[in-house]
This record gives structure tokens, sequence and C-alpha cells, in this order.
């Protein structure tokens, strides 16, 4: 699979705007030769909105949802779009893959909320996603949820290849980018993806840092501060020595309090 990462910073409060981007965007990636284009964290209507977040949560049947299905389908990729959702009186920070037929194949919930604007105004998921596409098992997570090791080993034992994580990581957490997400990797022996937004929203900076790494923990690819397109190739077979070398998978042997 030939995966893209849009990092980009977005338009604060401006639906049609955002999903402008998300055509232009799918238009370069398809012409690359994607197959799925995967956008940062509640990219959709922006992330640090504060209360607006609440007039801008969409229910499943949003005509943007219903667009973004429409941009999939005509420019033949899947894509991978953060939001918020709304499902009653409940608002969930959550992410949407709709395949290349514009239909929808899997919706991601965040399960760690970060921050007191999170913990205010979403109510946490309840698991890891995980899909099938493309012939690949895909794991679906959102920005602080990779930084638990519990999560990413979850959807690994259930036999994710790679997973993909829309975030809006803030400047000052250096070590998220450079130390945690390629050792995510590493550890589980998958490919991980992490799109992140940069420039400034509101009162938040992001440092853009967007990468693909492989299962040996190299990096596919890597942007630095200002918007960017990254493509990478996921060829799970290229990896198979990594994985008989490295079998954390299969010598696991059970937990921290585990006695010989």
């Amino acid at each position: 699979m030939r995966l893209a990462l849009r990092q980009h910073p977005g338009t604060p409060g401006e639906v049609a705007a955002n999903l402008a981007e998300v055509e232009q965007a799918a238009a370069r990636a398809a012409g690359e030769g994607a197959e799925l284009l995967v956008l940062p964290e509640l990219f959709l209507t922006g992330y640090d909105l504060g209360a607006a977040v609440t007039g801008l949560a969409m229910a499943e049947d949003d005509p943007a949802l219903a667009t973004l299905e429409e941009i999939a389908e005509r420019h033949g990729l899947a894509i991978l779009a953060g939001y918020p959702e709304r499902e009653g009186e409940r608002l969930y920070n959550a992410a949407l893959l709709v395949d290349a037929a514009g239909r929808r194949r899997g919706r991601h919930r965040k399960l760690q909320l970060w921050g007191d604007y999170e913990r205010r105004f979403f109510t946490p998921g309840r698991s890891p996603t995980l899909v099938e596409l493309g012939g690949l098992k895909l794991g679906i997570l959102i920005c602080y949820d990779v930084e638990f090791p519990e999560t990413v080993r979850a959807l690994a034992l259930a036999g994710a290849q790679a997973v993909l994580v829309p975030t809006a990581l803030m400047v000052g957490y250096p070590r998220v980018l450079d130390l945690l997400v390629p050792a995510r990797a590493y550890e589980n022996q998958l490919f991980l993806a992490y799109c992140n937004r940069c420039g400034a929203e509101a009162s938040l900076r992001y440092p853009g840092g967007s990468r693909i790494v492989a299962p040996d923990g190299s990096l596919l690819a890597r942007a630095e501060k200002g918007a960017d397109l990254l493509l990478a190739d996921l060829d799970w077979a290229a990896y198979a020595g990594s994985r008989e070398a490295n079998p954390f998978l299969e010598a696991l042997r059970g937990g921290p309090l585990m006695q010989d």
C-alpha cells in the first residue's frame, strides 16, 4: 500500500475550507499513486476551538462527512480524517476512515483525552480500532492514544500491520516525535504513521514533524515544520527479517507482575 500523510495547519472553524484542502490533498496524493491519505487530528474543523467545538460537531448524517465520501470516491483513494463527532448529547474526538469507493469502513474515538479542553468537551472512546483495507490490517489511534504502549500492543496482538495516528502534537514534546513514535513501531514490529498539524492555531503552536516509521524503527518519510505531503510504500513482506530478528510478540509471556 502506498500511504500519504498531509501535514497542514488547516483553517480553524471553517469546515468548507478544510474540505477544500482535503480535495486538493487527495488529488495530489492520488496523482502520486497513494491508496490512502491520512489527515491530522480534528482536521475538518480545527483543533483549538474551545466551546465552539460543540457547534461544529458532526452527527452521522452531517453533509461534511458525505462530502468526504465523495472526495474519496472521486479520487479513488481511501481517506482517514479527524473531526468532532456528535452522538446524542455526547461529543467524541473521532477519526473516520472512508475507502476508495466512498464507503465508511471504520471510526475511532480517542481513548486517552489530553488536557482540560479535551476532558471538558469530549467523552473518551472505549477501545482501539482495527480495520482491513487494501490487504493490510490497519489500527487507528488519535494523538495521545499512541503514547500509551498498551494501546499499540493491543492492536499488534490483534494482528495490526500498521497503525495510523492523526495528531495535534504541540510544540514542547520533541521526545514523542523522536523517541516514542519510532519505539512504538519497533517494539510491535509494525508500520506507524503519525500525521501532525503544523503552524499556529489560536493559543497553540505545532511543530509538524509528521513521519512514517517502518517495523525496524527506521524512518520511511519525515516532514519538517511546514505544510507537506509525505509518501511511503508499506511493504509488509520486506520486513519479515526484522520480525524474525525481533520476535517481541511471539516471545511475550506475561505482564509486569509475572513470576517464574
